[in-house]
């Protein structure tokens, strides 16, 4: 890929020489903290043993696969980051580094984890990491965001692929219980960034992105969390219907999925009925849900680990 054109005018500053910190920025931590999380969720809630060195080069491939997909979104998006105020410190934009380092940083870390996953855990694993890279780092980065208020809808599936990853590294197949785990995280997704960007949608509008509350407006985005909201809980449920053998959870999901996704359905009505009359808002609820959000999603995994490790420990008391 060649090094994109500068778009709306952004003019980094002046360069300085970049370091190991700049290049662990690239990554997104923060978000390849939870796609490390849902990632080994997914392969700790699966029937079976795995290899645990092999376990580790599963979950070590999916954090540098996300950490390349995120240096290549970076290094597409230098000049859009430099004109939004949330992300003008990345090391692209505050000149720290040059672009085409990010782009060789970025294309290294996505061939190297996805080779190393065919090697240590199966080709089928590393099918499905170079998949999410694509997705990520070309369709949603390159085609979707720009383009349509729908980027966030369809582009979700770009970080509800790391739990399916470490349930096939175990098992060796697809089954529908990784399936439903992809889907909860897909629809998770939209009410989770459309919260974000209600608070944020002077930045995307000053850069020319279409996210929903800027093409569509705050009422229109507001009802849709709260639609994505009320889906989300059912879907969460549907696990506890799967066969045991087949990897289905049982009680300490169930209760956990019901009273997270309640809450979460509750934080959404106040956000999708909210009417705000005053640009100085300070948007509390919308920033309520957004939090929750993070922290709904790592709570619901967790317990998906604990139903499954809960009775096997307790087996051994």
């Amino acid at each position: 890929m060649s090094t994109p054109p500068a778009k709306n005018g952004a003019t980094p500053a002046a360069r300085q020489p970049a370091d190991w910190r700049d290049f662990f920025a690239l990554t997104k931590p923060r978000v390849m903290t939870l796609v490390i999380f849902t990632g080994l969720c997914g392969l700790l809630a699966a029937p079976g043993h795995i290899n645990p060195v092999i376990g580790f080069a599963t979950i070590l491939c999916i954090a540098v696969g996300a950490g390349g997909a995120a240096a290549l979104n970076q290094w597409w998006e230098a000049d859009i980051d430099a004109g939004m105020k949330r992300t003008a410190k990345r090391p692209l934009p505050a000149g720290r580094m040059e672009r085409e380092s990010a782009r060789d940083f970025g294309m290294a870390l996505s061939g190297l984890s996805v080779l190393t996953m065919g090697l240590a855990a199966g080709w089928l694993c590393a099918l499905i990491l170079a998949v999410s890279i694509v997705y990520y780092a070309l369709v949603y980065t390159v085609w979707l965001k720009p383009r349509t208020p729908q980027n966030i809808v369809i582009g979700g599936g770009a970080g509800a692929f790391p739990p399916m990853i470490g349930w096939v590294a175990v098992t060796g197949h697809i089954t529908w219980m990784p399936v439903l785990l992809f889907l909860i995280i897909f629809m998770w997704t939209p009410p989770h960034f459309w919260a974000l960007a209600l608070f944020v949608k002077t930045d995307y509008a000053k850069v020319g992105i279409p996210m929903m509350p800027v093409v569509a407006g705050e009422k229109s985005t507001r009802r849709q969390i709260f639609a994505y909201s009320v889906l989300l809980l059912p879907l969460t449920l549907l696990p506890v219907f799967l066969p045991k053998n087949d990897g289905g959870p049982g009680w300490i999901y169930g209760v956990s999925a019901g009273v997270l996704s309640t809450l979460f359905l509750l934080l959404a009505i106040r956000v999708g009925f909210r009417n705000r009359r005053d640009e100085d808002d300070s948007m509390k609820p919308e920033k309520q849900l957004f939090a929750f959000s993070v922290l709904y999603l790592f709570a619901l995994f967790a317990a998906l680990v604990a139903d499954r490790w809960v009775p096997i420990i307790g087996g051994y008391l």
